[in-house]
């Protein structure tokens, strides 16, 4: 899991935006994302400076149907 450590949510949305998802909506402090031809809904915390923790982002990018690499590609 090397590289998921301390990455900030706005930059994890953008990173899944590059990806081909869609934000669809914010329900309080949760970013709801979509993507045609996934069923499934990505679920990412925007908590004002806090981390996204590890194990949530690694559950996130399989749902995304990618690996961490092709995450952090998107990431950068």
């Amino acid at each position: 899991m090397s590289g998921l450590h301390n990455l900030k949510p706005d930059r994890v949305i953008k990173a899944f935006q590059r990806a081909g998802w869609t934000a669809q909506r914010q329900k309080g402090s949760h970013v709801h994302m979509t993507k045609e031809g996934n069923a499934n809904i990505l679920s990412i915390p925007l908590h004002k400076g806090k981390p996204i923790k590890q194990g949530l982002l690694k559950d996130q990018i399989a749902k995304a149907g990618m690996t961490v690499e092709e995450f952090l590609k998107y990431y950068k």
